[in-house]
């Protein structure tokens, strides 16, 4: 039992101890504005591999090494416009949160707007088109009855007829289907 207690509490501990590997990092600033910088630019960058969560809240090891690169190049004494431009030569513009307005971009900006005027552009030409064709089928029907000559029934077929139609109204009444 003593040994049963013992592994347990080891199992235990190892389960335990694996946050101590968690990566934290630990940067030493030369000021408190260099630190509020370096916070700044970590979160206005954009992780490659977790697409919408900025360097600063990624656990990916692409955002820690972004993150120490930002570190060096502030060390180094860049510009806050230098470094986001560094990383986005490196990375794409997809490394910012506001990509800029570029020939390849463009499509991305009016896509959506060109389905929208090729939808309305299909309605409007299906519509017209049926419109036509409505008005198409009106002309034949009224050249058709004007090209025919009315048609008169005989004694015997308007009494045939009128038996039928009595025949279906005796069935209708007795609640039989039509």
């Amino acid at each position: 039992m003593k040994m049963g207690s013992s592994l347990a509490a080891l199992l235990l501990g190892l389960c335990l101890s694996f946050g101590a590997f968690a990566a934290i990092d630990t940067y030493q600033f030369k000021s408190d504005a260099q630190e509020q910088q370096y916070r700044q630019i970590t979160e206005q960058l954009r992780c490659p591999k977790c697409q919408n969560t900025s360097i600063a809240a990624s656990d990916s090891i692409i955002a820690a090494d972004m993150r120490t690169k930002v570190y060096q190049l502030l060390n180094e004494g860049q510009s806050r416009e230098q470094i986001v431009q560094y990383m986005v030569a490196r990375y794409g513009n997809f490394v910012t949160y506001e990509p800029p307005v570029t020939p390849s971009t463009l499509i991305l900006w009016l896509g959506p707007l060109l389905f929208v005027l090729m939808g309305v552009t299909v309605i409007v030409m299906r519509a017209r088109r049926q419109g036509g064709l409505v008005s198409a089928k009106n002309r034949v029907n009224v050249t058709a009855e004007k090209a025919l000559p009315p048609c008169e029934l005989s004694l015997t077929e308007q009494q045939r007829l009128a038996h039928l139609l009595n025949d279906i109204k005796m069935k209708d009444s007795d609640g039989k289907a039509s």
